[in-house]
């Protein structure tokens, strides 16, 4: 690991490898800009996942819906973003997963923070 890199606990880095290692997945997550792929994916999910050839990792983490295993499979929050929302969830819910709380905890420490 290099000096400029710092280790938080509970916390990935997204840095070249972590891209590579996620670029099946953040390529899927990206095609749900369209609606089609976003009615194409609900349709047929393990069809989605061959189409964009997931790995075991990635495709065990995308079938929990759960944020911190798409993140350790290479997952960049902001791809993710597209895929929690076929599912009505936004960037408050995905905070919400990543630190343990509700979404109500969550936004009350978002706005505690910003006071």
């Amino acid at each position: 690991m290099s000096s400029s890199k710092r280790d938080i606990p509970g916390t990935y880095i997204f840095d070249d490898v972590a891209a590579r290692k996620g670029l099946a997945l953040n390529k899927m997550c990206f095609s749900f800009n369209e609606a089609a792929n976003r009615a194409e994916f609900l349709r047929d999910e393990e069809a989605y996942y061959n189409k964009y050839s997931l790995n075991d990792q990635q495709r065990s983490a995308a079938r929990n819906r759960n944020v911190l295993q798409l993140i350790a499979a290479g997952g960049n929050v902001y791809y993710l973003a597209k895929f929690a929302g076929i599912f009505g969830l936004d960037v408050q819910d995905l905070g919400a997963q990543q630190t343990g709380m509700s979404k109500d905890e969550f936004k009350a420490r978002l706005a505690a923070a910003g006071r």
